[in-house]
């Protein structure tokens, strides 16, 4: 009864806190218009920002590879796991990022949180940008290292905590593109910060891999960062349309992961089919460049047409593109009459973003045809200006 009460009473607390969540279940695949509930609704809240999770070239890796070598690992790297599609990603990863290796997980979460507790413990320092994603912040926690948190992209906030730890070693974390503001991490005044004060630098690149900086590199190639930079994450199941993720880094630091990241040594190896068909969306994000030029021109389009209207947005346009509400209960109202226009953008509350800045996550695809903008533009304004 205890549990039973406890289960009730929590639910309960969400409810009136506008914070209960639900499932919302899509047919067919992730592209520009999928079907829910039956009706035909444009996607503009997916992380598939270059069209590339039922690219035919992607599609059709995945089932050679489904047919060639399984569909399953059938166990963890570490025991009979690690096959030779696993180790030939690793390599085109590593080339991709500029890094003498390369690691796969199988989750921005998993690498994140292998990541950060293989690199420091009890007797270190672990600084983390405000706005972290969830998977920093548990990866900080379960280090046990002593985590000093800093004021979002704040280079003079992170100075004054580097210069006051006696940490044996400090480590300081950040994501480049942030995955709910869309805005970018100043990077290069980080890396000199954590410099003077003997720091290593982790990027997550999650929403940036395939989508900044030459050839999809992310942001850290895209100013030069790559000899500053200790290590980079990366994930393969947002822009390049697949699944898992990845760790670039020195030869070194790629072999302590392999020997002490429990969500890489602990876990069964990725599909070989998920595995192909992310070496092949790398292969296309690299040469194909017009998709993330469509993409920042959407985005361009997506943006001006929403501050046209007075909506709280970015001041500068990004492929995430948050609209700020602020209370909960708006948020998903609105969200909801925009479903009813056949336009899906999911609201986005606590904890997942600070207390009162709920927001609908906006994000533009490089598939999206102007006649779908226009669509979508045109059933933000009869929403909003229903709302008003």
């Amino acid at each position: 009864m205890a549990f039973d009460e406890f289960i009730t009473h929590a639910l309960q607390a969400r409810q009136a806190a506008g914070l209960q969540r639900r499932l919302r279940r899509i047919d067919g695949a992730q592209d520009t218009w999928v079907c829910i509930d039956g009706r035909r609704v444009l996607l503009l809240c997916s992380n598939n920002y270059l069209g590339l999770a039922n690219d035919p070239a992607v599609c059709e890796a995945a089932q050679k590879a489904a047919v060639d070598y399984g569909v399953g690992a059938g166990a963890s790297r570490l025991i009979s796991g690690s096959m030779r599609l696993h180790h030939a990603l690793e390599d085109e990863l590593a080339a991709f990022k500029g890094t003498e290796a390369a690691l796969l997980f199988n989750s921005g979460y998993h690498a994140n949180i292998g990541a950060i507790t293989a690199l420091v413990g009890k007797e270190d320092a672990v600084f983390s940008d405000e706005l972290n994603h969830a998977s920093v912040i548990d990866g900080c926690r379960l280090s046990g290292a002593h985590i000093r948190v800093y004021r979002h992209h704040d280079v003079d906030g992170l100075a004054e905590l580097l210069a006051t730890t006696a940490a044996r070693r400090k480590l300081v974390v950040t994501e480049s593109i942030f995955s709910m503001d869309g805005d970018t991490a100043p990077l290069s005044a980080m890396c000199a910060v954590a410099e003077r004060h003997g720091a290593l630098v982790m990027v997550d690149e999650a929403h940036a891999t395939g989508v900044v900086g030459p050839q999809g590199r992310g942001v850290v190639a895209a100013e030069g960062l790559q000899d500053r930079v200790a290590v980079q994450m990366g994930t393969l199941g947002k822009a390049l349309g697949a699944f898992g993720a990845f760790v670039a880094a020195r030869r070194a630091v790629i072999d302590l992961l392999i020997n002490t990241a429990r969500s890489f040594i602990y876990t069964t190896a990725l599909p070989p089919p998920v595995v192909a068909a992310a070496s092949a969306a790398l292969t296309i994000a690299c040469t194909d460049g017009e998709r993330r030029e469509r993409l920042q021109e959407n985005a361009a389009a997506l943006h001006a047409g929403l501050q046209t209207m007075g909506l709280q947005v970015a001041a500068r346009p990004a492929h995430i593109l948050p609209v700020l509400i602020g209370e909960s209960d708006r948020t998903m109202q609105v969200s909801e009459r925009l479903l009813a226009e056949s336009v899906f953008v999911q609201g986005i509350r606590p904890p997942t973003v600070p207390p009162g800045t709920a927001r609908l996550r906006v994000t533009a695809m490089s598939t999206h045809t102007p006649e779908d903008l226009r669509y979508a533009l045109t059933a933000f304004r009869r929403v909003f200006t229903e709302a008003a």
